[in-house]
């Protein structure tokens, strides 16, 4: 993952939006999983042009060419909500050089690990069709995706509920205490009165 002259490597069959050739200066790539959708950045550094192109989901973001300092960052935003993202770009030792993906000024692993306590997802299959269902704990906003959902706030003998549609589907998200200060809130998404399992991401 070093070098500039690596070739492209994708793990899925789907080629993407911009043809191969372009993308010979390749070096890295991350899915990031925001309340919007799962994300794909792509970064090409050229390490003897001082190219430097981003990718978000296949459409360029940046790019700059002629770039005599190899080493810095390159800041962005991603998904709906313009999330702040920067990779950084590091000498390791002689021509070999290091990418890490910072998001909202987190370590990627951080910051995912922090998403992980901040909110719920949920994938369900409908009508034929996958939903991504993310509910932000910190605001109750709901995500379906990508697209945030109007909802409807309600309370209840053991707690809330927060009401949205998905198609013809009535849909809620259950919010009850555990009764376990460690656990807290225990949140549960019941679409036509059965209980959707939660994603763990």
């Amino acid at each position: 993952m070093a070098s500039g002259d690596d070739s492209p490597i994708f793990e899925d069959d789907e080629s993407p939006p911009y043809s191969l050739e372009k993308m010979t200066d390749l070096v890295a790539v991350w899915d990031v999983a925001l309340s919007d959708g799962v994300h794909k950045i792509e970064f090409e550094h050229g390490t003897t042009s001082g190219k430097r192109v981003v990718y978000v989901d296949g459409k360029e973001e940046i790019r700059k060419e002629w770039m005599f300092k190899l080493v810095g960052k390159e800041t962005f935003c991603v998904g709906a909500a313009k999330t702040k993202a920067t990779i950084n770009i590091d000498a390791v030792s002689g021509f070999a050089y290091e990418y890490t993906l910072e998001i909202n000024g987190k370590s990627l692993k951080k910051y995912m690990e922090n998403r992980s306590k901040t909110t719920n997802t949920w994938v369900l299959h409908l009508d034929g069709e996958d939903f991504r269902v993310v509910l932000e704990k910190d605001t109750m906003d709901v995500w379906c995706n990508g697209k945030k959902m109007e909802t409807a706030g309600e309370f209840v003998d053991d707690g809330t509920e927060t009401h949205f549609s998905v198609g013809n589907h009535d849909c809620y998200i259950k919010a009850v205490s555990s009764g376990k200060r460690k656990e807290g809130i225990i949140h549960t998404l019941i679409v036509d009165n059965r209980e959707i399992p939660e994603l763990l991401e």
